[in-house]
């Protein structure tokens, strides 16, 4: 996040940074075998059939997060970040749909994803999220949404990245992760500005840290999941 961006939440942010970074997401098995080579095509493909649950699912947990926050002008950004995700109410743009076309441009079918069974490990991430925006303390639930929104820009880059040097998909024909490389900095900004404020609150600081952790923690098991799922475990 570039400093001018990170003065609006920039111990969240540096938080949030140092969280990532013990956690071990960076050098998960998803991200080092699709960076070395040694995923297949097939592999990826399973993996993000199941990921699609996860892009589908996000803005509703999101939605019940807005509803929770008490100062109006604090709930622009992340409404805004929620009108994103449904592509500026133009329904090509949905990212639910730019996803589907990801996911026809490496050989799948995302039509007949409504009849195929949600892996146990996007439920429970899922279930996570909600959990942590509509049931926990607020910071919680937007320190968790924060850092996942911090990691996929980062994940983003890397996957587009990937998926092009493998010529899996043509530069120019790289859609969802392109996009979401260069915007989630901006929305995980966003919400960590909504918290940033209660920082020096040590109450209120615990459940900022414990939202940062969960939704690291959260984010790095998906991806090992994916991994297990990618190779038919």
């Amino acid at each position: 996040m570039k400093t001018s961006d990170a003065s609006r939440a920039a111990r969240v942010t540096d938080c949030a940074n140092r969280i990532l970074e013990a956690s071990g997401i960076w050098r998960n098995p998803y991200l080092q075998t699709l960076e070395d080579g040694t995923m297949s095509l097939e592999s990826f493909r399973r993996s993000q059939e199941q990921f699609f649950f996860a892009v589908t699912f996000f803005p509703r947990p999101m939605a019940a997060l807005v509803a929770r926050i008490p100062s109006p002008k604090s709930r622009l950004d992340i409404l805004h970040n929620l009108v994103e995700e449904h592509g500026e109410f133009d329904e090509e743009q949905f990212h639910h749909t730019t996803f589907q076309r990801f996911l026809r441009s490496i050989g799948s079918q995302p039509e007949k994803l409504e009849e195929a069974p949600l892996a146990p490990g996007l439920r429970a991430f899922n279930s996570v999220v909600t959990c942590a925006c509509v049931l926990d303390e607020l910071e919680v639930g937007v320190g968790c949404m924060g850092i996942i929104e911090h990691a996929f820009a980062r994940i983003s880059a890397l996957i587009g990245q990937g998926v092009v040097q493998r010529q899996w998909v043509r530069q120019e024909e790289l859609v969802h992760y392109a996009l979401h490389a260069q915007i989630d900095e901006r929305h995980a900004e966003e919400f960590f500005a909504v918290i940033e404020p209660s920082w020096d609150n040590p109450q209120r600081r615990y459940f900022i840290e414990q939202g940062l952790q969960l939704g690291a923690y959260a984010f790095d098991r998906l991806y090992r999941d994916l991994y297990a799922v990618g190779n038919g475990q």
